[in-house]
């Protein structure tokens, strides 16, 4: 059972990448915490292919890696290398090849709101972010109540 799960999402990233290539977008839906407070669980995110010269450091971007896809912030661009971290984590990706960024976050959709992402991240939004990161019954807090927030307007 596990064999074709992965063999599905392998299939999901491959065909992602393809339309993504091809100048197309896609829309996924955000799972992980990794990016607080920019990007939220449930947060829809809109996807489009940029060329590279187009994604600067700080944009957020999405990232193949090991049969999976993360979005993160770019670091740092060093030629065929990039460096991504996660809003709220304590440390940079490993490095990626140029290849493995399929595309940049053009919009957040969060309940009613469309979030155009900015690549420039407010002290408000960095010190929440450490805040996030280290602390995690913040987090917790956090998280159960944006649940809370998710579920009383649906």
């Amino acid at each position: 059972m596990a064999i074709m799960t992965e063999a599905h999402e392998g299939h999901k990233l491959e065909l992602a990448a393809k339309v993504l290539s091809s100048g197309g977008a896609i829309r996924l839906q955000a799972l992980g915490t990794s990016m607080l407070p920019s990007i939220w669980p449930g947060d829809v995110l809109s996807i489009e292919h940029k060329p590279g010269q187009e994604i600067v450091p700080g944009d957020i971007v999405l990232v193949a890696r090991n049969s999976r896809f993360f979005i993160h912030r770019l670091i740092e661009k060093h030629n065929s290398q990039w460096i991504t971290r996660g809003d709220s984590l304590p440390q940079n990706d490993s490095p990626v090849l140029r290849a493995q960024v399929l595309g940049k976050v053009s919009r957040i959709h969060r309940k009613t709101v469309d979030i155009v992402p900015n690549s420039r991240v407010s002290v408000f939004d960095r010190t929440l972010a450490w805040m996030l990161c280290h602390w995690d019954s913040l987090r917790s807090f956090a998280l159960r109540i944006h649940s809370l927030w998710q579920g009383r307007s649906e």
